[in-house]
């Protein structure tokens, strides 16, 4: 259960971290965000649909006892929330 509550915790991050890039005029990177967005009612609300259904996949992968692959799964998250972060810091303009 430990595993879901981090992955859910990464993904909402993630969230956050996407839209700021939004907000400062960065286009999302992921072709399939990309994409969704481009269908969806908003980048907030395809977001957090998106998100949701990562949740269930999530939650699947302990049902099946794949443990191990949700253990990597939140390490790549956590790499990439990091990465935002620092993006986001290095780019921002009060440093500049």
């Amino acid at each position: 259960m430990r595993l879901l509550i981090e992955f859910t915790y990464l993904q909402v991050l993630d969230i956050l971290t996407t839209l700021a890039f939004l907000l400062q005029g960065v286009a999302e990177g992921n072709p399939i965000v990309r994409l969704a967005f481009e269908h969806g009612p908003g980048p907030v609300q395809t977001l957090i649909a998106m998100k949701a259904a990562a949740v269930v996949l999530a939650a699947y992968c302990l049902l099946r006892a794949r443990q191990r692959l949700l253990r990597g799964v939140n390490i790549f998250f956590a790499m990439l929330v990091a990465y935002n972060l620092v993006v986001l810091i290095v780019t921002s303009p009060a440093l500049q």
